[in-house]
């Protein structure tokens, strides 16, 4: 078993050996601090994956004159869990905004619409927190460019172009779903 200096000389020299053996000596520490934050079996091992593939990209990084190993794999881990734990409160206030905007469902709606708005706020949750924010404050505020520039302080042209790449990406997954998306588009002039 090398030393921290000896396994961090390896591991930024691009010994995937390195690695492997980092894994070995802190993965378990590293999924316990995953599973203490998150509370979740299946999110601590993503953020355990994600923490050593952030070691391996960022292994110019780390200084054993700084602190140990472990005391970075930690590090890495907490900032992970805490970036999933903010994405998991992003994806609810999206959910709980799209079901607060959504009508209820009567009798009479045919499945298909409610699967259309399923697939839309399930997009919703896949895009960038920007270009979401974006199409939120056009769609369900009923906010124009201008007034979303304003809101979020993003430039205009900013605004412009995350409402466009968005919707592009709402209606490629329209499109594989085999729903007419552009005859329900007619919003997006609207928020010029």
């Amino acid at each position: 078993m090398d030393s921290d200096g000896e396994l961090a000389e390896r591991l930024r020299d691009g010994d995937e050996k390195a690695l492997r053996e980092a894994y070995d000596q802190h993965g378990a520490t590293v999924f316990y601090l995953a599973q203490r934050v998150l509370g979740n079996r299946a999110d601590a091992e993503d953020v355990t994956q994600l923490t050593f593939v952030a070691a391996w990209t960022g292994r110019a990084g780390f200084d054993p004159q700084r602190g140990t190993m472990l005391g970075w794999l930690l590090g890495i881990a907490k900032r992970k869990a805490v970036d999933r734990l903010r994405s998991a409160a992003r994806d609810r206030r999206v959910a709980e905004t799209v079901s607060a905007q959504a009508p209820a469902p009567d009798e009479t709606e045919p499945p298909e619409r409610i699967i259309d708005r399923l697939i839309i706020a399930d997009e919703l949750s896949r895009l960038p927190a920007e270009q979401r924010r974006t199409l939120e404050l056009a769609f369900f505020d009923d906010l124009t460019h201008p007034q979303i520039a304003a809101v979020t302080g993003l430039p205009l042209g900013t605004v412009k172009s995350h409402i466009r790449r968005g919707m592009a990406n709402l209606r490629r997954r329209w499109e594989v779903d085999g729903a007419a998306f552009g005859s329900r588009s007619a919003g997006a002039s609207r928020a010029r």
